[in-house]
């Protein structure tokens, strides 16, 4: 059986139309354009147009429905990382710790404490949101290699 294929209106390229996003308003059921052109037009458009994109986030982190599942996500940790968290919140707050650069790439925007062990609260290293999100992809990259062997 032959995969159907569909011509891409950006690069002009015939894929397979696995290719393409689903998308119901379209006569065959997908966009135009391939999976690949639009993620470089879309990647195009968030570094051209950056405060406009942050200001968008920031406001969409603050609708009422996010704030409420971030607050549903932080009520179902494990006890003894809500007791981490709330303890160096308490610290900054107290006066007992302070945040430092990113402990990768120097930055002082957006940071968070990164527990290496939960029994230790006040251990941290700080991070930038990147960098931490980077961190533990790595993480579970080591692990999945370690259970894989």
């Amino acid at each position: 059986m032959q995969v159907p294929v569909k011509k891409c209106s950006a690069c002009q390229e015939e894929r397979p139309i696995g290719d393409f996003y689903a998308h119901k308003a379209m006569k065959d059921g997908h966009l135009s354009q391939c999976k690949a052109c639009v993620k470089a037009r879309v990647r195009q458009y968030r570094q051209d147009n950056a405060e406009r994109v942050r200001a968008y986030d920031r406001q969409r982190s603050s609708l009422p429905h996010r704030v409420a599942l971030r607050k549903e996500i932080f009520r179902n940790l494990p006890p003894e990382r809500r007791k981490a968290h709330n303890a160096v919140s308490n610290a900054i707050r107290d006066g007992r710790l302070s945040k430092n650069p990113c402990a990768f790439c120097g930055s002082e925007r957006d940071l968070e404490a990164h527990h290496h062990d939960y029994s230790l609260p006040l251990d941290v290293t700080w991070l930038c949101t990147a960098c931490h999100r980077k961190f533990h992809g790595l993480e579970r990259m080591a692990t999945y290699r370690d259970d894989a062997a």
